[in-house]
């Protein structure tokens, strides 16, 4: 009998032997593993109606590597309309407009990621970089000082906000954060 029911599950498919829970944990493992072909052949399974705006940004991270990165936003914009909260999404989103040089687009989608998750200090810093890109540099300063106020470890925030302030004429406190830099980096 269980060799009846394995070769059925292979003839109609295995979504219907497994649920989009079981497809969707699979899934994420492979992706963990890097097995990327798996990935995608395991969330291509699941009906598009029972993805989760997890196996979302999976499609969309999976397209992404491959350099498809309209198709990438896509399906991050699946997983926004899955789940309005899902920061990443937005994140994911706002890192590929800033490899394209769409600097606008990308601090729109680090804001909207800023306002699903206050805490994270890399999305204050993300937005920076966008900022700075686009010549804002007391809109850069702000956000990189959010970013040290959340994380004050991170050796690429003391870095740019030495590179801020020097720009904005402060050099005292650009030493004093280039010297922060030297003494985090000088730890590696």
């Amino acid at each position: 009998m269980r060799t009846f029911f394995v070769i059925m599950c292979i003839f109609l498919g295995m979504n219907f032997c497994f649920g989009a829970g079981e497809l969707s944990q699979q899934a994420t493992a492979f992706y963990s593993d890097n097995n990327f072909d798996k990935t995608m052949e395991l969330l291509l399974l699941i009906n598009e109606n029972d993805r989760s705006a997890r196996d979302w940004l999976l499609l969309g991270n999976l397209y992404d590597e491959k350099g498809e990165k309209s198709q990438a936003i896509f399906f991050y914009q699946k997983a926004l309309y899955k789940d309005p909260k899902y920061y990443k999404a937005n994140y994911n989103t706002a890192n590929i407009y800033m490899e394209q040089g769409k600097f606008s687009l990308a601090a729109e989608y680090y804001k909207k990621a800023i306002k699903l998750n206050q805490t994270n200090p890399y999305l204050y810093y993300n937005l920076a970089c966008a900022y700075l890109k686009m010549g804002k540099n007391n809109d850069a300063k702000n956000a990189l000082i959010k970013s040290v106020t959340l994380k004050n470890t991170i050796p690429e925030v003391h870095y740019n906000l030495a590179y801020v302030y020097k720009k904005l004429g402060k050099q005292d406190l650009a030493e004093t954060y280039l010297e922060n830099y030297n003494k985090l980096t000088s730890d590696y």
